[in-house]
């Protein structure tokens, strides 16, 4: 059988440029061709890099993100009226099953692909397939590792990424984690360390939403990592400070940034919307704990929650620069449908729009409180600009020596000149500009290794 999977063309935010979309491949797509291609064949096309092309495969399964629905439709109808099977699964089905329009797609996938994929495939050669396909029961041992062998990493920045779980043990209100169909669970460590060892890189770089879920589990986990003499980044909560000794063995094992959901630095802001780990206290604990290790921070904000005011912005950028805050992800809050959020903003008649493509976190699509929606987009593309400023990229460089050029090569060829570097990485591939990232990286690790061992021997 021939099964053809489709990640759709995303909508480009305003100070992103093509790299965004180039960043890495999709895993969730590359998971479902692990699970089909000794007994199928299967095909991955990402519209981001390529037209898709309509021939006519058995299955067509679409991965679908919220802001990516209506493109999404648009590509079913195509395929279904040259008799088609579509499958639609990915975040947005999972979340906001409710919200699909029920003549969109044949089949809705809901929930993780090893536990519903097998069953579409089977029903659908035995013609007995069913609309909707709910996981079966599955724990962190199901969960499958992705052919990274059927992407051309010289269209992706980094095929290094590896997944050490699915999902979050916290439940914030705007977060698509919030609803009751998405699971947190931990991938079996010996499989993840396998992984790693496969995929054969120095540079490693965790997807999961939360990378520190568990404590127990991540403290098991990088000390498996350190022998492996990685570099690596995640995503993890705020409240990683609250274990010091934590923090020091994935400095040891191989942890260079973490990306933290700081989101506001207004108490009433994140107490709104259930955001129980983050202790705005405890900040500047957490930026010192981690910069003391030398440990980057990408941290995210999200501006509009109902304790922002238009001096929000400017608040929020004085404690960027004053705590040297390394990089910065900003978003508009975006009620997706599903979340607690959603529903809370739909009841109070604040949503202003019913078109998904502008739920990118890029534009207005509520009321918000105590600004106007102009206050609030115009303030949201301001801290961006200011941000990333040369005045303030001076400002926040990293007090440690070995960070800068790393700090450098994110703010100037990634933030401040995008457009440029997405051009040289046209000429020259992205896979080669983001393997100079990784050698530069680890040069210079072994430059500070060299000077620590030289020290310690003076001191002997």
């Amino acid at each position: 059988m021939y099964i053809k999977l489709i990640q759709p063309k995303m909508k480009q935010r305003p100070m992103d440029s093509t790299i965004k979309s180039r960043m890495s491949p999709p895993l969730g797509l590359m998971t479902i061709a692990a699970m089909l291609r000794d007994r199928h064949r299967v095909v991955i096309e990402n519209e981001n890099i390529s037209p898709i092309n309509f021939d006519t495969p058995d299955i067509v399964g679409i991965t679908v993100t919220v802001d990516a629905m209506p493109r999404a439709m648009e590509i079913a109808a195509r395929f279904r009226k040259m008799g088609v099977t579509v499958v639609a699964g990915g975040i947005h089905i999972t979340t906001a099953e409710s919200f699909i329009p029920e003549d969109a797609f044949d089949v809705l996938c809901i929930g993780p692909a090893e536990g519903t994929w097998d069953d579409i495939v089977r029903d659908f050669e035995d013609g007995a397939l069913k609309k909707r396909y709910r996981c079966r029961p599955m724990t962190g041992r199901d969960i499958i590792s992705p052919a990274y062998d059927m992407v051309k990493s010289s269209e992706y920045l980094y095929c290094n990424i590896v997944h050490t779980g699915r999902g979050c043990p916290f439940r914030c209100d705007f977060c698509y984690n919030s609803s009751k169909e998405r699971k947190f669970m931990n991938r079996d460590i010996a499989d993840v360390i396998a992984e790693i060892e496969r995929i054969g890189k120095k540079h490693i770089m965790f997807i999961d939403d939360n990378f520190a879920g568990d404590i127990k589990y991540t403290r098991e986990l990088v000390r498996r990592l350190t022998p492996l003499k990685i570099k690596w980044n995640a995503a993890v909560s705020a409240n990683i400070a609250d274990h010091p000794d934590l923090l020091d063995e994935m400095k040891e094992s191989g942890c260079m940034g973490l990306f933290i959901g700081f989101e506001s630095i207004d108490p009433a802001s994140v107490s709104g919307v259930h955001k129980v780990q983050n202790d705005i206290s405890k900040y500047e604990k957490i930026v010192e704990a981690l910069h003391s290790r030398g440990i980057m921070i990408n941290a995210s904000f999200v501006f509009g929650l109902d304790g922002d005011t238009p001096e929000t912005f400017k608040t929020t950028l004085d404690w960027i620069v004053k705590n040297r805050i390394e990089t910065v992800t900003s978003h508009i809050l975006t009620p997706y449908p599903g979340t607690v959020l959603y529903d809370k903003m739909k009841s109070e008649g604040r949503l202003l729009t019913d078109d998904l493509s502008l739920y990118n976190t890029a534009n207005v699509v509520f009321k918000p409180k105590n600004m106007t929606e102009k206050q609030l987009y115009d303030g949201y593309i301001k801290i961006y600009k200011d941000i990333y400023s040369f005045k303030n990229i001076i400002r926040r460089m990293p007090r440690s020596r070995e960070q800068i050029p790393a700090y450098l090569m994110f703010n100037l060829f990634y933030r401040k000149f995008g457009k440029f570097t997405d051009l040289l990485c046209q000429k020259i591939s992205y896979e080669k500009i983001g393997l100079w990232g990784e050698l530069l990286s680890r040069y210079i690790n072994k430059e500070k290794n060299v000077r620590t061992v030289a020290a310690r021997e003076k001191v002997l």
